[in-house]
């Protein structure tokens, strides 16, 4: 599998989806880059505020910032490579560029089974019931349903 790198500006947080107005590009980034992981994707996010130390140990990151500024961020490298600058990329670039299926950006675990990450005889959910629709738990005693 092939490996996905993404070097972004500084923000408040490691994701950027905090406060009040969430980007709803970085919304998108962040459950795609989850989604790939799930599928067993090498994923690398580093947000210069958080992570200063991987902008300068990446020679290639260093020149560019050094040379062009902050507004070359985000940087999208795949093994390795410069791919995208400036911007995230889109859904269908990641699928070109990864040479995936569309299918991996979909929230489907790598390996089956219920999130909840206990295992037992019924599918892993402790005192929660898998449901086998979306490798998600429900809780048993509640109406309230979703990942635990």
């Amino acid at each position: 599998m092939r490996t996905i790198t993404i070097y972004e500006p500084a923000m408040c947080c490691p994701t950027g989806l905090c406060g009040v107005g969430v980007n709803e590009d970085l919304l998108r980034i962040s459950t795609v880059l989850d989604n790939l992981k799930k599928r067993g994707i090498a994923v690398n996010r580093y947000n210069l505020n958080s992570a200063p130390q991987q902008f300068i140990k990446n020679q290639e990151i260093n020149k560019m910032l050094n040379e062009k500024g902050a507004e070359v961020l985000p940087i999208t490298l795949i093994d390795g490579k410069v791919e995208i600058t400036g911007r995230y990329p889109t859904n269908g670039e990641i699928i070109m560029l990864l040479n995936i299926s569309p299918d991996f950006l979909n929230a489907t675990q790598k390996s089956g089974g219920c999130c909840c990450g206990k295992e037992n005889k019924i599918g892993g959910c402790g005192d929660k019931v898998a449901d086998k629709s979306n490798n998600c738990c429900k809780a048993t005693k509640s109406k309230n349903g979703g990942c635990c």
